[in-house]
Protein backbone atom coordinates (compact mmCIF):
# COMPACT_ATOMS: atom_id res chain seq x y z
CA UNK A 1 0.00 0.00 0.00
CA UNK A 2 1.43 3.33 -1.04
CA UNK A 3 1.23 5.94 1.71
CA UNK A 4 1.34 9.70 1.36
CA UNK A 5 4.47 11.14 2.89
CA UNK A 6 6.27 7.79 2.82
CA UNK A 7 9.41 9.91 2.42
CA UNK A 8 9.02 11.41 5.90
CA UNK A 9 11.49 10.34 8.57
CA UNK A 10 9.61 8.00 10.97
CA UNK A 11 8.59 9.48 14.30
CA UNK A 12 8.66 7.29 17.40
CA UNK A 13 7.24 8.03 20.84
CA UNK A 14 8.88 6.32 23.82
CA UNK A 15 7.16 5.01 26.92
CA UNK A 16 8.45 8.07 28.78
CA UNK A 17 6.75 10.37 26.26
CA UNK A 18 9.94 11.29 24.45
CA UNK A 19 9.62 11.92 20.70
CA UNK A 20 12.37 10.89 18.31
CA UNK A 21 12.52 11.62 14.58
CA UNK A 22 14.49 8.78 13.01
CA UNK A 23 16.71 10.36 10.37
CA UNK A 24 18.48 8.17 7.82
CA UNK A 25 22.28 8.09 7.93
CA UNK A 26 22.28 9.85 4.54
CA UNK A 27 20.23 12.77 5.87
CA UNK A 28 22.21 16.07 5.91
CA UNK A 29 21.33 16.56 9.56
CA UNK A 30 22.04 13.02 10.78
CA UNK A 31 25.36 13.87 12.44
CA UNK A 32 24.18 17.23 13.81
CA UNK A 33 22.92 16.61 17.34
CA UNK A 34 21.46 20.12 17.66
CA UNK A 35 19.45 19.71 14.46
CA UNK A 36 18.18 16.32 15.59
CA UNK A 37 17.07 17.78 18.91
CA UNK A 38 15.24 20.53 17.04
CA UNK A 39 13.46 17.99 14.87
CA UNK A 40 12.41 16.01 17.93
CA UNK A 41 11.09 19.11 19.70
CA UNK A 42 9.18 20.34 16.65
CA UNK A 43 7.63 16.91 16.09
CA UNK A 44 6.58 16.80 19.75
CA UNK A 45 4.78 20.11 19.33
CA UNK A 46 2.79 18.76 16.41
CA UNK A 47 1.84 15.61 18.27
CA UNK A 48 0.46 17.70 21.14
CA UNK A 49 -1.80 19.73 18.87
CA UNK A 50 -5.48 19.50 19.66
CA UNK A 51 -7.76 19.78 16.59
CA UNK A 52 -9.74 22.98 16.67
CA UNK A 53 -7.12 24.85 18.67
CA UNK A 54 -4.40 27.16 17.40
CA UNK A 55 -1.38 25.50 15.82
CA UNK A 56 1.51 25.43 18.32
CA UNK A 57 4.18 28.02 17.55
CA UNK A 58 7.74 27.00 16.83
CA UNK A 59 10.43 29.30 18.18
CA UNK A 60 12.60 29.27 15.09
CA UNK A 61 16.27 30.12 15.42
CA UNK A 62 18.04 32.89 13.54
CA UNK A 63 19.81 30.24 11.49
CA UNK A 64 16.50 28.66 10.50
CA UNK A 65 15.09 32.04 9.49
CA UNK A 66 18.21 32.65 7.38
CA UNK A 67 17.65 29.40 5.49
CA UNK A 68 14.05 30.39 4.75
CA UNK A 69 15.09 33.89 3.65
CA UNK A 70 17.74 32.56 1.28
CA UNK A 71 15.55 29.90 -0.30
CA UNK A 72 12.44 32.11 -0.51
CA UNK A 73 14.40 34.86 -2.25
CA UNK A 74 15.91 32.53 -4.84
CA UNK A 75 12.66 30.69 -5.51
CA UNK A 76 10.77 33.95 -6.01
CA UNK A 77 13.14 34.82 -8.86
CA UNK A 78 12.66 31.43 -10.48
CA UNK A 79 8.89 31.60 -10.11
CA UNK A 80 8.75 34.68 -12.30
CA UNK A 81 10.28 32.63 -15.10
CA UNK A 82 8.85 29.17 -14.59
CA UNK A 83 5.54 29.39 -12.68
CA UNK A 84 2.08 29.68 -14.22
CA UNK A 85 0.28 32.99 -13.82
CA UNK A 86 -2.39 31.53 -11.51
CA UNK A 87 0.29 30.47 -9.01
CA UNK A 88 1.91 33.90 -9.20
CA UNK A 89 -1.46 35.48 -8.47
CA UNK A 90 -1.70 33.25 -5.42
CA UNK A 91 1.72 34.48 -4.30
CA UNK A 92 0.55 38.08 -4.58
CA UNK A 93 -2.68 37.40 -2.71
CA UNK A 94 -1.01 35.49 0.13
CA UNK A 95 2.03 37.75 0.53
CA UNK A 96 4.08 35.38 2.67
CA UNK A 97 6.92 36.95 4.66
CA UNK A 98 10.24 36.61 2.84
CA UNK A 99 12.51 37.39 5.78
CA UNK A 100 11.29 34.80 8.31
CA UNK A 101 9.52 31.47 8.56
CA UNK A 102 5.79 32.08 9.03
CA UNK A 103 3.94 30.11 11.69
CA UNK A 104 1.37 27.64 10.34
CA UNK A 105 -1.34 29.44 12.31
CA UNK A 106 -0.32 32.65 10.56
CA UNK A 107 -0.44 30.96 7.15
CA UNK A 108 -3.94 29.71 7.88
CA UNK A 109 -5.02 33.15 9.06
CA UNK A 110 -3.85 34.56 5.72
CA UNK A 111 -5.42 31.78 3.65
CA UNK A 112 -8.81 31.44 5.28
CA UNK A 113 -10.25 34.78 4.08
CA UNK A 114 -9.04 33.96 0.56
CA UNK A 115 -10.04 30.34 -0.03
CA UNK A 116 -11.10 28.95 3.35
CA UNK A 117 -8.01 26.77 3.86
CA UNK A 118 -6.19 26.32 7.13
CA UNK A 119 -3.09 24.34 8.12
CA UNK A 120 -2.70 21.40 10.51
CA UNK A 121 0.71 20.48 11.99
CA UNK A 122 2.20 17.11 11.06
CA UNK A 123 4.98 15.46 13.05
CA UNK A 124 5.77 13.11 10.18
CA UNK A 125 3.90 10.44 8.29
CA UNK A 126 0.21 11.15 7.74
CA UNK A 127 -1.93 8.18 6.59
CA UNK A 128 -2.98 8.53 2.98
CA UNK A 129 -6.73 8.75 3.52
CA UNK A 130 -6.37 11.26 6.33
CA UNK A 131 -3.87 13.42 4.46
CA UNK A 132 -6.08 13.74 1.41
CA UNK A 133 -9.46 13.44 3.09
CA UNK A 134 -9.16 16.62 5.15
CA UNK A 135 -8.51 18.62 1.99
CA UNK A 136 -12.26 18.37 1.41
CA UNK A 137 -12.69 20.36 4.64
CA UNK A 138 -10.19 23.02 3.62
CA UNK A 139 -7.41 21.63 5.83
CA UNK A 140 -3.82 20.85 4.87
CA UNK A 141 -1.38 18.74 6.90
CA UNK A 142 2.04 20.40 7.04
CA UNK A 143 5.41 19.89 8.62
CA UNK A 144 6.96 22.75 10.61
CA UNK A 145 10.66 21.94 10.47
CA UNK A 146 13.08 23.36 7.92
CA UNK A 147 15.89 21.65 6.02
CA UNK A 148 19.44 21.48 7.36
CA UNK A 149 21.40 24.71 6.99
CA UNK A 150 24.37 22.96 5.34
CA UNK A 151 22.35 22.37 2.15
CA UNK A 152 19.74 25.14 2.02
CA UNK A 153 18.70 24.30 -1.54
CA UNK A 154 18.13 20.60 -0.90
CA UNK A 155 15.87 18.54 1.33
CA UNK A 156 15.34 14.76 1.26
CA UNK A 157 11.84 15.23 2.67
CA UNK A 158 9.09 17.84 2.51
CA UNK A 159 9.83 20.68 4.94
CA UNK A 160 8.08 23.96 5.68
CA UNK A 161 9.53 25.46 2.48
CA UNK A 162 7.77 22.84 0.39
CA UNK A 163 4.57 22.86 2.43
CA UNK A 164 4.16 26.63 2.52
CA UNK A 165 5.96 28.16 -0.46
CA UNK A 166 4.91 25.26 -2.68
CA UNK A 167 1.39 24.54 -1.47
CA UNK A 168 0.10 27.61 0.38
CA UNK A 169 0.69 29.90 -2.60
CA UNK A 170 -1.35 27.51 -4.73
CA UNK A 171 -4.03 27.27 -2.03
CA UNK A 172 -4.35 31.06 -2.20
CA UNK A 173 -5.81 30.61 -5.70
CA UNK A 174 -9.55 29.97 -5.78
CA UNK A 175 -9.19 27.65 -8.76
CA UNK A 176 -6.32 25.58 -7.40
CA UNK A 177 -7.93 25.46 -3.95
CA UNK A 178 -11.07 24.00 -5.52
CA UNK A 179 -8.97 21.24 -7.09
CA UNK A 180 -7.43 20.42 -3.71
CA UNK A 181 -10.91 20.15 -2.21
CA UNK A 182 -12.08 17.91 -5.04
CA UNK A 183 -9.09 15.62 -4.49
CA UNK A 184 -10.05 15.40 -0.83
CA UNK A 185 -13.62 14.54 -1.69
CA UNK A 186 -12.43 11.79 -4.02
CA UNK A 187 -10.16 10.32 -1.35
CA UNK A 188 -13.12 10.13 1.03
CA UNK A 189 -15.50 8.73 -1.57
CA UNK A 190 -13.45 5.79 -2.75
CA UNK A 191 -13.23 2.76 -0.48
CA UNK A 192 -10.61 0.40 -1.90
CA UNK A 193 -6.88 0.85 -1.40
CA UNK A 194 -6.41 0.55 -5.14
CA UNK A 195 -8.75 3.45 -5.85
CA UNK A 196 -7.21 5.60 -3.12
CA UNK A 197 -3.73 5.01 -4.51
CA UNK A 198 -4.99 5.93 -7.99
CA UNK A 199 -6.46 9.19 -6.70
CA UNK A 200 -3.21 9.99 -4.88
CA UNK A 201 -1.10 9.36 -7.98
CA UNK A 202 -3.24 11.73 -10.02
CA UNK A 203 -2.63 14.32 -7.29
CA UNK A 204 1.11 13.62 -7.42
CA UNK A 205 1.35 14.16 -11.16
CA UNK A 206 -0.78 17.30 -11.08
CA UNK A 207 -0.84 19.37 -7.90
CA UNK A 208 2.60 18.13 -6.85
CA UNK A 209 4.43 17.83 -10.17
CA UNK A 210 2.11 19.29 -12.77
CA UNK A 211 3.17 21.18 -15.90
CA UNK A 212 0.95 23.49 -17.93
CA UNK A 213 1.28 25.04 -21.37
CA UNK A 214 1.19 28.83 -21.15
CA UNK A 215 2.09 31.30 -23.90
CA UNK A 216 3.58 28.50 -25.96
CA UNK A 217 5.99 27.24 -23.28
CA UNK A 218 5.79 24.77 -20.41
CA UNK A 219 5.28 26.32 -17.00
CA UNK A 220 5.03 24.63 -13.61
CA UNK A 221 2.08 24.67 -11.22
CA UNK A 222 2.96 21.64 -9.07
CA UNK A 223 4.17 22.41 -5.55
CA UNK A 224 6.95 19.86 -5.77
CA UNK A 225 8.54 21.62 -8.72
CA UNK A 226 7.88 25.15 -7.49
CA UNK A 227 9.50 24.51 -4.10
CA UNK A 228 12.61 22.82 -5.50
CA UNK A 229 15.53 25.09 -6.37
CA UNK A 230 17.05 22.44 -8.62
CA UNK A 231 14.04 20.70 -10.11
CA UNK A 232 12.47 23.94 -11.27
CA UNK A 233 15.46 24.40 -13.59
CA UNK A 234 15.29 20.86 -14.95
CA UNK A 235 11.60 20.00 -15.42
CA UNK A 236 11.36 21.22 -19.03
CA UNK A 237 13.95 18.65 -20.03
CA UNK A 238 11.96 15.71 -18.70
CA UNK A 239 9.65 13.39 -20.64
CA UNK A 240 6.45 15.46 -20.65
CA UNK A 241 3.34 13.52 -21.66
CA UNK A 242 -0.21 14.67 -22.44
CA UNK A 243 -2.60 14.77 -19.49
CA UNK A 244 -3.95 11.22 -19.18
CA UNK A 245 -5.79 10.04 -16.07
CA UNK A 246 -5.19 6.32 -16.61
CA UNK A 247 -1.48 6.72 -17.25
CA UNK A 248 -1.05 9.08 -14.29
CA UNK A 249 -3.01 6.83 -11.96
CA UNK A 250 -1.01 3.72 -12.84
CA UNK A 251 2.51 5.16 -13.23
CA UNK A 252 5.05 4.41 -10.53
CA UNK A 253 7.58 7.04 -9.51
CA UNK A 254 10.75 7.42 -7.48
CA UNK A 255 10.46 10.09 -4.80
CA UNK A 256 14.21 10.16 -4.17
CA UNK A 257 15.13 11.81 -7.46
CA UNK A 258 13.86 14.40 -9.93
CA UNK A 259 10.67 13.26 -11.62
CA UNK A 260 11.61 12.17 -15.15
CA UNK A 261 8.02 11.71 -16.35
CA UNK A 262 5.63 14.66 -16.12
CA UNK A 263 2.20 15.42 -17.54
CA UNK A 264 1.11 18.60 -19.31
CA UNK A 265 -2.26 20.28 -19.07
CA UNK A 266 -2.95 22.56 -22.04
CA UNK A 267 -4.53 25.20 -19.80
CA UNK A 268 -6.06 25.61 -16.37
CA UNK A 269 -9.47 25.02 -17.96
CA UNK A 270 -8.12 21.75 -19.35
CA UNK A 271 -6.82 20.70 -15.93
CA UNK A 272 -10.16 21.47 -14.31
CA UNK A 273 -12.13 19.68 -17.04
CA UNK A 274 -10.06 16.49 -16.95
CA UNK A 275 -8.68 16.16 -13.42
CA UNK A 276 -11.26 18.23 -11.56
CA UNK A 277 -14.14 16.35 -13.18
CA UNK A 278 -12.50 13.02 -12.38
CA UNK A 279 -12.05 13.85 -8.71
CA UNK A 280 -15.59 15.24 -8.52
CA UNK A 281 -17.22 12.03 -9.77
CA UNK A 282 -14.87 9.05 -9.43
CA UNK A 283 -15.69 6.00 -7.36
CA UNK A 284 -14.23 2.51 -6.92
CA UNK A 285 -15.88 1.18 -10.06
CA UNK A 286 -14.62 4.10 -12.14
CA UNK A 287 -11.05 3.54 -11.01
CA UNK A 288 -11.26 -0.25 -11.44
CA UNK A 289 -12.35 0.20 -15.05
CA UNK A 290 -9.56 2.67 -15.73
CA UNK A 291 -6.94 0.38 -14.20
CA UNK A 292 -8.25 -2.55 -16.27
CA UNK A 293 -8.26 -0.45 -19.44
CA UNK A 294 -4.70 0.63 -18.74
CA UNK A 295 -3.58 -2.97 -18.22
CA UNK A 296 -5.19 -4.04 -21.51
CA UNK A 297 -3.56 -1.16 -23.35
CA UNK A 298 -0.11 -2.05 -21.98
CA UNK A 299 -0.50 -5.76 -22.81
CA UNK A 300 -1.44 -4.97 -26.41
CA UNK A 301 1.73 -2.95 -27.03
Amino acid sequence: MFEEAQYFAPVATGEDGSVVVQLATSHPGFADSAYRERRNAIAALALKHVPGRAVPEVEYTEEEHRVWTLVARELAVKHQKYAVREYLRGCERLALPADRIPQLQEVGDLLEPLTGFRYLPAAGLVPLREFYGVLADGLFHSTQYIRHHSVPFYTPEPDVVHEVIGHANALASDRFARLYRLAGGAARRVETDEALEFVSKVFWFTLEFGVMAEDGVDKAYGAGILSSYGEIEEFRGMDILPLDLTVMGTTTYDITKYQDVLFRAESLDHLEDVVGSFWATCDDDTVARMVADGARARSSV
